[in-house]
C-alpha cells in the first residue's frame, strides 16, 4: 500500500511559481496496478519521482508499507561515467540483492551487447531505457513504477518485456504511465486520472480511459 498524505509539489517559475501536485492525499492500495493517466505535462513523472524517493515534495508526505522501485525509464538513476554493469552492481548494493546474479539477469535480458560494459553516458535514449527495465526488474520489489518504458525496442523485446512485467506482476504491485491504452488494458487492474494536480480513482479502466480521452480535448489548462 502506498499512501499519499496531503502531498504538494511546486517549481519555481521566472513569475512565482507552477503547482504540479496540490495538496493530494490518495491509497495505492497493495497487490494493485494502477494505471496513471494524465495529459503531457500534468505531473505523472513528477509524481512518479516523488513516491520512488527521487523527488522531494513540497510538502506532505509518502507512506509505504513495502519496497518501492526507482521509476523504470527515469535515466538519472545512473550514474553517467559508471558502465551499465557497474550502474547494476551499485544498485544491487543499495538494495541489498546479489550483485553478481543480478549483473547476469540484466546482461542476459537487456540485450545490450558491449555496450553492457561501456559508460552509460554513451547510451541512446532507448539503451537507458533497457537498462533501467533490466535492473528493476531483477530486484523483487513490492511495487514498481513503470514510465513508458515497455514501448523501448522491437516488436521481440517489448514482448519479452511485457511477460516479464506480468511475471512480476503476480506477486507486486505496480503504478504505470504509458500512453498505449491497448497496454494499459492488458496491464492495469485500475487506473487514475491525473488533472490539475489531483486524481480521481476507477475500478473500471474503460471509464478511466474516456475520462482522460475527454481531458485531451480540452484546452490546456494555465
Amino acid at each position: 500500500m502506498i499512501k499519499l498524505d496531503r502531498l504538494s509539489k511546486r517549481f519555481p517559475m521566472r513569475q512565482g511559481y507552477k503547482t504540479v501536485i496540490d495538496d493530494l492525499t490518495a491509497v495505492f492500495p497493495s497487490g494493485k496496478s494502477v494505471a496513471l493517466l494524465g495529459r503531457n505535462g500534468a505531473g505523472k513523472s513528477t509524481l512518479l519521482r516523488i513516491i520512488s524517493g527521487a523527488l522531494r515534495p513540497t510538502s506532505g508526505r509518502v507512506l509505504s508499507t513495502g519496497t518501492i522501485s526507482y521509476p523504470v525509464g527515469f535515466a538519472g538513476t545512473f550514474h553517467p561515467q559508471l558502465t551499465g554493469a557497474q550502474n547494476t552492481r551499485f544498485v544491487a548494493r543499495i538494495y541489498g540483492v546479489d550483485t553478481d546474479e543480478l549483473v547476469q539477469f540484466v546482461q542476459d535480458f537487456a540485450e545490450l551487447g558491449r555496450h553492457f560494459h561501456m559508460p552509460f553516458k554513451t547510451y541512446s535514449s532507448g539503451m537507458r531505457s533497457k537498462l533501467s527495465f533490466g535492473v528493476s526488474m531483477g530486484i523483487p520489489f513490492d511495487t514498481y513504477l513503470v514510465d513508458e518504458v515497455m514501448s523501448v525496442g522491437d516488436g521481440s523485446f517489448r514482448e519479452k518485456s511485457t511477460e516479464l512485467f506480468a511475471e512480476r506482476r503476480r506477486t507486486a504491485g505496480a503504478v504505470v504511465v504509458s500512453h498505449s491504452p491497448p497496454m494499459i488494458k492488458a496491464m492495469c487492474d485500475m487506473a487514475v486520472v491525473l488533472e490539475n494536480g489531483h486524481v480521481e480513482f476507477y475500478d473500471d479502466v474503460d471509464e478511466a480511459l474516456e475520462h482522460h480521452e475527454a481531458n485531451m480535448k480540452k484546452p490546456r489548462p494555465t
